[in-house]
């Protein structure tokens, strides 16, 4: 009998000895506080920048639910949809039995989300200001799924890249950017939206930074009024947007004059994740091939003469 019990006695000293794990806590882009009693394995995404946001931190196989446009990377297209970032299934989300709910601040409904938190689902708002910040979102990520090295590995990486770029592009001469989001309705950014930030870490200057509003709209006057060096529109795919060219019919701009109309798609400049990175640099050559048009007398001027 003392043989036996001796055996059990250890377990129960090492079980009392062993330390629980301590509670998840992160405070969301919100202000919310976010508990959790163990890292998230079942999670639904609300946005495209979410969902890449999981990935990178190696915590894509925790997704169970993923909205539409959410195709990167390319594992992350057959999961389940719950509708798109702007329209969101409730019901089909309440479904998948989340532990974890990952959403968009400025672009999920805030009803939508007060919903899902009154059904008693935790949900954790992602808001990236600046460039910087994804560094800071990837390691919170990290945190609620449990892959803390994997996404500090990411982060470190992140702002590594980030502060080369800074250092190449940041002090080069100013040039105004004209930032295109859509057409109709003419629509750009204004100095909170990390586009401009990406802008400002090129050398750029948004001509429309001081509006209010993440993505105010102008009118064709307006951008005519304060004549961009550049003019840079995204769209909605992979292939430079066709009406990007309306502008040639105004040949005073000096962002026409010079041939200064870029493209740089929206999936690597607009959404909160690494990939920004490559959109930045793109936007920077774009900018630095614009600098290359100047010569000697023909320097940018507001009025372009």
């Amino acid at each position: 009998m003392r043989s036996l019990l001796s055996p059990l006695l250890l377990v129960a000293v090492v079980l009392v000895c062993l330390p629980a794990r301590a509670e998840i806590v992160v405070t969301d882009a919100g202000g919310v506080t976010i508990r959790l009693a163990a890292p998230a394995r079942r999670i639904v995404s609300l946005s495209p920048h979410i969902t890449e946001l999981l990935f990178a931190v190696g915590a894509g196989d925790r997704l169970v639910g993923n909205v539409d446009y959410g195709n990167y990377p390319p594992e992350a297209r057959t999961l389940p949809k719950v509708g798109d970032y702007a329209n969101l299934d409730l019901e089909g989300i309440v479904a998948l039995k989340p532990d974890l709910v990952m959403g968009w601040q400025s672009g999920n409904p805030a009803a939508a989300v007060a919903r899902l938190r009154a059904m008693g689902l935790q949900v954790h708002l992602s808001e990236s200001g600046r460039i910087e910040d994804i560094a800071g979102e990837l390691e919170r990520v990290g945190r609620l799924v449990g892959t803390e090295a994997v996404a500090k590995a990411a982060a470190t990486a992140f702002r590594e890249r980030h502060a080369k770029l800074v250092t190449r592009y940041s002090r080069q001469p100013p040039v105004p950017v004209f930032y295109q989001i859509w057409r109709q309705p003419l629509m750009t950014v204004n100095s909170k939206q990390i586009i401009s930030d990406a802008i400002r870490l090129c050398g750029g200057r948004n001509v429309f930074a001081q509006l209010q509003g993440l993505a105010p709209t102008v009118s064709v006057e307006a951008v005519i009024a304060v004549n961009p060096e550049v003019i840079v529109a995204s769209g909605m795919g992979e292939s430079r947007p066709e009406w990007l060219d309306d502008w040639k019919r105004w040949n005073t701009l000096t962002a026409v004059a010079r041939g200064n109309l870029y493209f740089v798609p929206p999936d690597l400049i607009q959404r909160h994740t690494p990939r920004i990175l490559d959109g930045v640099e793109k936007l920077c050559m774009h900018l630095e091939a614009a600098r290359g048009k100047r010569t000697p007398g023909n320097e940018y001027r507001k009025e372009g003469k």
